[in-house]
């Protein structure tokens, strides 16, 4: 039987996380579901102890301080690879990415390695976005695509399904990314070990609790991570492409 591991990552998001965690058991009662939490002040830890006390299938991944969100993904990652698992959702905390979405997710994953819940392909979308958040969004996933050779269209997003056995292809002791580049060298790690990609629509909506952890810096300190990588790319650290077709929409 197929076993799915939900990871997300959370810091300051114990309203969220009240409401989250037994919803996702419902749609998705098979699944464990890990919280790795950095020790947050507002007290998500505790609360995710409490689902876990009374739930096996729930289980807080408690780090001692906040050392950004690449690490916090690697150690999720680590994780389901360590218990061999065989799918891996990320997906984030704050009700952006819809929990009902999680089966379209897992059901695309039958025939890719990594399944990204889009904004951007037909029947996606965002909802009380400015324009200038517009615009940030799809000017990363441009320079993304151009420097890093990618063919799937949101390369910033976190809502994914990964098959477990191709991450553990994977070198994670080469990522460069702490922030919010993780998602977009993610996808560059994994094209270089031939996996087969596919997007499926989603409708991002914007945090129900608390405060964004994006800014200006983090952004800047992305685009930099990504032109590095495209230079490693462009010096011949090259791709090794899978078969043709490996992007669906």
């Amino acid at each position: 039987m197929s076993r799915t591991l939900i990871t997300i990552c959370t810091y300051n998001e114990v309203d969220n996380i009240r409401l989250l965690i037994p919803q996702l058991r419902r749609v998705v009662p098979q699944a464990d579901i890990v919280i790795v939490d950095d020790s947050s002040p507002d007290g998500t830890g505790q609360l995710v102890e409490e689902f876990a006390a009374d739930d096996d299938h729930v289980k807080l991944l408690s780090r001692p301080q906040k050392e950004g969100l690449g690490r916090a993904n690697l150690a999720a990652f680590r994780y389901a690879i360590e218990h061999r698992y065989d799918r891996l959702i990320n997906m984030d905390a704050d009700f952006s990415h819809d929990p009902n979405s999680v089966p379209d997710l897992l059901q695309m994953s039958d025939e890719c390695d990594v399944v990204i819940g889009s904004r951007y392909v037909e029947g996606g979308g965002v909802t009380d976005w400015t324009w200038k958040r517009r615009l940030m969004s799809f000017c990363i996933n441009t320079y993304a695509r151009l420097l890093l050779g990618l063919k799937t269209r949101d390369n910033s997003g976190s809502f994914r399904c990964y098959r477990v056995a191709r991450l553990a292809e994977v070198d994670w002791d080469q990522m460069l990314a702490t922030g919010y580049a993780f998602y977009e060298e993610v996808l560059y790690r994994c094209r270089r070990v031939g996996c087969r990609f596919g997007e499926t629509p989603i409708l991002f909506a914007d945090r129900r609790y608390g405060v964004t952890k994006i800014n200006w810096k983090e952004a800047v300190l992305a685009l930099w991570v990504i032109f590095r990588l495209g230079l490693q790319r462009l010096a011949g650290r090259g791709v090794r492409l899978p078969n043709a077709g490996d992007s669906r929409a």
